[in-house]
């Protein structure tokens, strides 16, 4: 009998622990959770999304709803958006409501309101793109001190993450014509020098953990699969990922969720762009998965592992990976 007792007090400890943060709900919290995502422990957690600015509509909305529950459940500690943050042309100012119907209204749970870091889409260059960085002066949540710019968190084991966030826009050979909206924007952009500064701060670092964000891909199965553009960045940022022992790769563009590593690479490309709209998914070599359903992607960081859950509009979990580090 004794034993019996000890092995349920032992089962309900560890469904306790498990499931800590239905403590939200003792303190008043009325909102959904995803109870089926897995909980790491001593985790740094942080959600990825794209292409998402679309004044609620298309699949943003759902979309929102549950990456508030993912991050309640995770208890996120920030967000990142991969870029294409208002459609179709960027914002004009910090008082343009695109900032308010797109994203202030949209993305309302209490967890979403911890840091989002964000980068810069193509759409994004249409527009104000000063108007986005000095956005960070005025919301308490928004990030964007630059065009490109570098953080480090310290995790619970002591070792750390290095997240580079880097503009792809200027790297793109096809922006480079006079008649592209974004022209004007493009040609004000030194690639010379933020490659220089991407090499140093990836090379000097002492992260055990080293992740890259960017707007464009390295590799698409989508519509981009056979894009001049997307082969071009390949050839431009692949083996240079790989000489600096970039972990991981966060972009969007494409609209829909992705991961590609190819064979021989080092660096595991997940593509997070299916925040709103969503268009036909597809496979090339190293695929190791693709779908167009909307969604995003939730990243828990130990010193020991990198584990990442795909979640679908519905908060359904389509696809789990990992990487582990001794």
């Amino acid at each position: 009998m004794k034993k019996i007792v000890l092995l349920i007090a032992c089962f309900a400890f560890l469904s306790a622990g498990a499931q800590g943060y239905l403590k939200e709900t003792e303190s008043g919290y009325q909102g959904k959770f995803i109870p089926k995502l897995q909980q790491e422990d001593d985790a740094l957690h942080f959600l990825v999304l794209g292409d998402f600015g679309r004044h609620g509509q298309y699949h943003q909305k759902p979309v929102a709803e549950q990456m508030g529950a993912a991050a309640i459940t995770l208890d996120i500690d920030f967000t990142i958006s991969v870029g294409d943050n208002f459609y179709p042309n960027g914002i004009v100012s910090t008082q343009d409501p695109q900032l308010q119907n797109s994203f202030e209204d949209i993305y309302t749970n209490t967890k979403l309101y911890e840091n989002w870091y964000v980068a810069l889409g193509n759409h994004d260059y249409n527009g104000n793109i000063q108007a986005q960085i000095d956005y960070t002066k005025v919301s308490r949540r928004w990030q964007m001190p630059d065009t490109y710019y570098s953080e480090t968190f310290k995790l619970k084991d002591g070792s750390k993450l290095l997240m580079v966030v880097m503009d792809t826009n200027p790297f793109i050979d096809g922006y480079y014509k006079k008649d592209n909206d974004m022209y004007e924007n493009i040609i004000k952009q030194d690639t010379t020098a933020q490659r220089k500064w991407l090499a140093e701060t990836l090379e000097k670092t002492d992260a055990k953990w080293k992740i890259v964000v960017g707007h464009h891909p390295l590799y698409s199965g989508g519509k981009r699969k056979n894009s001049d553009d997307t082969k071009a960045f390949e050839k431009k940022f692949a083996s240079f990922f790989d000489k600096y022992k970039v972990d991981a790769y966060l972009c969007g563009h494409e609209h829909d969720l992705q991961v590609v590593k190819p064979k021989g690479r080092y660096t595991t490309q997940f593509l997070s762009g299916a925040g709103s709209e969503v268009r036909p998914s597809g496979e090339r070599e190293g695929t190791l998965f693709a779908d167009n359903q909307a969604g995003f992607m939730c990243f828990s960081v130990t010193g020991k592992k990198l584990l990442v859950q795909l979640v679908n509009e519905h908060g359904d979990i389509i696809y789990t990976t990992e990487m582990n580090k001794k």
